[in-house]
């Protein structure tokens, strides 16, 4: 099985665990709430709620997965840009922890 295979899985899995989750929680607080328990009204609407966010991170985390990590590193096409080009000089000084120069506004 491919590490690929694997994330897959765990993002079915994670959504499975999500929605069992929800549901038995908005079944439990139904039933506070149709016995007397007013609060629990607000639950019975908020637990759907996550229900649905929990299916549109899984549908996210699908389509990130399944277009890979080209799609993450991806960086759009530039005209060259000297103010940048001073800049990441600069970035690339302070990483490698020698002096920098700051770059100059021009």
């Amino acid at each position: 099985m491919t590490q690929g295979t694997k994330r897959i899985l765990g993002i079915h899995l994670g959504l499975v665990l999500a929605q069992l989750i929800c549901v038995s929680a908005f079944a439990i607080e139904l039933e506070r709430a149709l016995h007397g328990n007013s609060l629990s009204w607000a639950y019975v609407f908020e637990w759907p709620i996550f229900s649905g966010y929990a299916i549109y991170m899984w549908q996210k985390l699908l389509k990130q997965e399944r277009l890979g990590d080209d799609a993450n590193t991806a960086t759009p096409d530039r005209d060259d840009d000297p103010a940048l080009d001073r800049f990441n000089e600069f970035l690339r000084q302070v990483h490698d922890k020698t002096p920098p120069e700051p770059p100059n506004e021009s």
